[in-house]
């Protein structure tokens, strides 16, 4: 290896490590910018302290109101526990309080205020004693003996589930259609599914329907004087100048005589009636002939 070449290498190598010194440098100031300018945020971070230092100080506070409060409602419980004990102690001695003859121990003469408790005793209310229960001997007869050793005072097992059975060698039916059969639906008769008073169900609901088709709902009234001042009104077929038809009224068939054949009637086949041609002649009404 020749001079000028380990000269060239020696050169190159001095070369990258100063470019990798100022790269690192360069690197370096280029990171600090970029994280203060963009990831660390000074003038946020001393808010951000600010906010939580306050909110720190906020919930010390209300703590301390809390326990102040904790504390006084168990100051308050104390003395009302210690105010019932009191009253009960004063319920329990109640017969050491003062009468008119004879003072009691908590107002002796001696002294020139009576107690504290003096006053406690004239306030408070004697206790009474509770009155012992007395137990009831149990009465044994021949009913309670009987209950005890029926088979219902005893506790029941659990149902026991189904045992698999091989099906019965024979001409037996499936048990599936036998249970099938057994509990089939009930049909009853119609006499039975109708009701008894069908009949009259039936009538009441055709008098619904009749009345519900009915237009005019005036009620008929013949023997009252609804009808006199009411004016009559003829029908088109009595009003008219031709007057009435004589059909319905005279005859019941339209005759034309000029289209009649002869001007002899018809010639009839069968004999007449005799009940009809003695009309007229044996029966009479209040001695006339009808």
């Amino acid at each position: 290896m020749s001079s000028s070449s380990i000269y060239q290498l020696a050169y190159y190598t001095m070369k990258m490590n100063l470019y990798n010194a100022m790269a690192v440098r360069i690197q370096r100031r280029w990171r600090g910018y970029k994280i203060r300018k963009y990831c660390f945020n000074y003038y946020y971070l001393k808010e951000y302290l600010k906010a939580v230092s306050e909110t720190n100080d906020a919930i010390r506070e209300a703590l301390e109101e809390f326990a102040e409060m904790k504390e006084r409602e168990e100051k308050k419980a104390d003395l009302e526990r210690e105010e019932k004990e009191r009253d009960y102690q004063a319920r329990k001695m109640h017969y050491l309080l003062s009468t008119k003859q004879i003072p009691g121990i908590y107002n002796s003469p001696f002294r020139k205020d009576p107690d504290p408790w003096e006053l406690r005793l004239q306030k408070a209310k004697p206790l009474t004693h509770r009155r012992p229960e007395v137990k009831r001997k149990r009465s044994i007869c021949l009913s309670d003996w009987l209950a005890c050793t029926s088979a219902r005072s005893f506790p029941r097992s659990g149902i026991l589930p189904p045992i698999d059975r091989k099906r019965c060698q024979g001409p037996f039916r499936d048990i599936s259609e036998v249970l099938e059969q057994r509990y089939k639906p009930l049909e009853p008769t119609l006499r039975v599914a109708e009701p008894i008073d069908g009949l009259t169900e039936a009538r009441a609901q055709l008098q619904k329907q009749e009345w519900a088709r009915n237009v005019n709902d005036n009620m008929f009234l013949p023997f009252s004087s609804y009808h006199k001042n009411k004016k009559y009104v003829p029908t088109m077929h009595l009003s008219s100048k031709y007057g009435p038809d004589a059909y319905g009224t005279q005859h019941f068939r339209d005759e034309n005589p000029k289209r009649w054949i002869c001007n002899k009637d018809f010639q009839t086949v069968l004999p007449s009636f005799d009940l009809f041609s003695k009309y007229g002649k044996m029966y009479s009404k209040a001695g006339q002939i009808v």
